[in-house]
């Protein structure tokens, strides 16, 4: 039997886009953590800020992708403020596009 991986789940939640950025959630650095164990996966995230009008857009993104993964039977996302995101947590590829490198 496979067993489904963090980088996997990654990898697949990079198809949620934020809006306002349009850039992926991955890459920004709005993924906290990934914990999988029995088909259920858990997501802890943030926003770029917490009055983001995204928020809920991004959110049931999230949640939705999570759930089209193969072996995903069920999934958590919980949207936390600490710590506060800033632009050091962006992937290197990301920095680079907005101009932070």
């Amino acid at each position: 039997m496979d067993t489904l991986t963090d980088s996997e789940v990654l990898e697949a939640l990079k198809d949620v886009i934020d809006p306002e950025l349009g850039y992926n959630i991955v890459d920004l650095g709005l993924i906290y953590g990934v914990t999988i164990a029995n088909g259920q996966v858990d997501i802890v995230m943030t926003m770029t800020t917490p009055g983001c009008p995204a928020t809920n857009y991004i959110e049931s993104g999230t949640y939705e992708r999570l759930l089209r993964i193969q072996g995903v039977k069920d999934a958590h996302v919980d949207v936390v403020w600490t710590p506060p995101w800033d632009p050091s947590m962006m992937s290197p590829d990301a920095k680079a596009y907005f101009g932070f490198a």
